[in-house]
């Protein structure tokens, strides 16, 4: 997902939010064979399809953004789906205005002639992290780290309670990308650079789906970006990648492979080429492979206006529309243009460029997923989920995830654990003292950004809550005040949050002045020094690495910072191991495992204690 802006709640959807309880089935339909929940899925998807107009076929297949529709529009054009963009939120941005939002666009939904629900769909990708309060996990590169599948799928599991009790019943995660250059953006939402990594934490999609759709708390899963988006020459965000498809398939096939084998509900398609051909147009693909081979039976997805990028201009075209709806995408992610894309492919259903058995096939999967998710039984926001928002035991699993990803890389004379007790410990760096920093890119906006922008506890936070009261903890942000008295200092730098595209690196990889300065401030007092690093991707460092005593990788480890500090307290032994190579420079990019480069740190090493 891409470009996503925010845009203010229509006040039409407010009306209809409040009264949004439980609209009766249309009279006009009642009772008929798609409406029984005792027949199979199959029978009530073929007797749906019997009854439907051509025009309300390509309304399931049309997404929009929640700002360029009112609850109106999704009665007068049969609407199948809906989307918030990154940090398209309504107002105030709280779990329970979520589910009136959503009721209120399902109501109009139910009361067209036929009654079919819409699905709504979010990128929930660490987190239900668009929802103020919500549960900030660790970005996947993190989750990498911790080598737990089991510990995936019960985040899945938490994420799904959170998405259930705003209303919303899509999430557009996992991102299964497998990122080959760590100059992508993307870096952070990939959970190794080898294809076994986001194979094995595939587990997301079960603990987001449940064991079969239509759980109380199933969510559909999307396997994202489809394929090979990790791959792109230069790591450019929307690139090239230039492999023979023997390569293709060894590197970036597998972890769709395994998704598709736990009964993934939807696919996405990458933004970008293969061997100069964009994925988003690319039939062999999407049908013969993925759907073919693969034996993928639900619903393909586009990426926002990704249609628009077939053939490099800006605004698409008719001929744009049918290649993508011919290669096999089902619905299709038109977040404002969407009347014009409704009107497009009718013309080209009419003229013959795409053929009605292509659009009744994309019908079936996306209706297969709304009976097996129990929409039609169940199409409103189940609000006894609702406080799960947020709660304590996500929480405390979020804690966990944290511990388990910090991967120890330095730790000279056995500087780390430091004492909880009788000690004195100075804190300085940009990301010790806030939660925006430190959960990094989709965190509220789409790009996230620094601050308090939602609860949470921040690394200093969770530092000054290990110790005992005998320790003294002295903060100041760019280590101004410390002197040799301090038994040792810790220096949390990195990053500042960003997303695809403006995450992009295409020169330095390095620590920025300010971070250098901060560090060189606290070295100059002659006590040991932890270098803390919050970051998506592994940073250019093994010029400044000899004069740390300790380095820490915290990643992104989202809202709870205190699992931060139970590893540096020694309440917890590091256990992480690293998902990607790290650089001995930044000229080795891209490095990988098995490539002949020699490493700062290869894929795989961790310390503990």
């Amino acid at each position: 997902m891409t470009r996503h802006r925010h845009r203010p709640l229509a006040l039409a959807l407010l009306l209809v939010a409040v009264t949004a309880l439980a609209a009766p089935v249309p009279a006009s339909a009642a009772g008929l064979p798609y409406q029984d929940p005792s027949l199979p899925v199959a029978t009530r998807v073929a007797d749906l399809l019997s009854r439907m107009t051509l025009d309300e076929k390509i309304g399931q297949m049309t997404q929009a953004e929640r700002g360029s529709v009112t609850a109106a529009d999704l009665t007068t054009y049969r609407l199948g789906s809906i989307l918030s963009g990154g940090g398209s939120a309504p107002s105030p941005n709280t779990a329970s205005s979520w589910a009136d939002m959503y009721d209120g666009f399902q109501q109009a939904a139910l009361a067209t002639p036929l009654g079919i629900p819409m699905i709504y769909g979010v990128d929930a990708v660490h987190g239900h992290n668009n929802v103020y309060g919500a549960t900030i996990f660790p970005h996947n590169i993190g989750l990498g780290a911790t080598r737990d599948p089991a510990l995936v799928q019960q985040i899945g599991q938490a994420v799904a309670e959170e998405i259930t009790g705003t209303g919303i019943d899509w999430d557009f995660a996992p991102c299964l990308c497998v990122a080959r250059n760590d100059r992508w953006g993307r870096t952070y939402e990939s959970f190794g650079e080898t294809p076994d990594l986001p194979s094995s934490l595939s587990t997301l999609v079960t603990g987001l789906q449940g064991s079969s759709l239509g759980g109380p708390t199933s969510v559909l899963a999307t396997a994202k970006h489809y394929v090979g988006d990790g791959g792109t020459t230069g790591g450019d965000d929307q690139g090239n990648t230039q492999l023979s498809e023997a390569d293709l398939r060894a590197i970036h096939l597998p972890p769709f492979q395994a998704a598709v084998q736990r009964g993934v509900g939807a696919v996405m398609i990458s933004y970008s080429s293969w061997n100069g051909l964009k994925l988003h147009g690319h039939q062999y693909l999407i049908t013969t492979v993925l759907k073919g081979e693969l034996g993928f039976s639900g619903f393909v997805v586009s990426d926002w206006n990704g249609i628009d990028q077939i053939d490099g201009s800006s605004g698409f075209t008719a001929a744009e529309v049918s290649t993508a709806i011919n290669a096999g995408i089902d619905m299709v992610m038109v977040p404002t243009a969407w009347k014009n894309f409704i009107s497009t492919l009718r013309a080209e259903v009419q003229n013959g460029h795409v053929p009605l058995s292509r659009i009744d096939d994309a019908n079936r999967r996306i209706l297969t997923k709304k009976f097996e998710l129990g929409l039609f039984e169940r199409p409103y926001t189940d609000r006894s989920w609702t406080a799960t928002v947020g709660n304590a035991a996500h929480r405390a699993l979020a804690r966990q995830a944290v511990r388990q990803s910090q991967v120890l890389l330095k730790n000279n004379a056995g500087v780390l654990p430091l004492a909880r007790d009788n000690n004195k410990i100075f804190v300085a760096g940009k990301n010790a003292d806030n939660i925006g920093n430190q959960s990094g890119g989709w965190t509220i906006s789409w790009q996230g950004s620094s601050g308090n922008i939602t609860p949470g506890t921040t690394i200093l936070e969770g530092i000054r809550a290990a110790v005992g009261p005998t320790t003294t903890v002295t903060y100041n942000q760019r280590g101004i005040g410390i002197n040799d008295t301090y038994r040792a200092a810790i220096a949390v730098v990195g990053e500042t949050p960003y997303a695809e595209g403006q995450g992009d690196r295409t020169g330095s990889m390095s620590l920025d002045r300010e971070d250098l300065r901060t560090i060189s401030t606290l070295r100059k007092a002659g006590v040991p020094v932890i270098v803390v690093l919050v970051s998506g991707r592994p940073l250019d460092i093994a010029a400044e690495l000899p004069g740390w005593d300790a380095l820490l990788a915290a990643w992104l480890p989202g809202t709870e910072g205190d699992g931060v500090a139970d590893v540096l307290f020694g309440g917890y032994a590091p256990t992480g191991k690293l998902p990607m190579t790290w650089m001995d420079s930044v000229s080795q990019q891209p490095i990988n495992a098995g490539d002949g480069q020699v490493p700062l740190f290869p894929q795989g090493y961790g310390l503990t204690y």
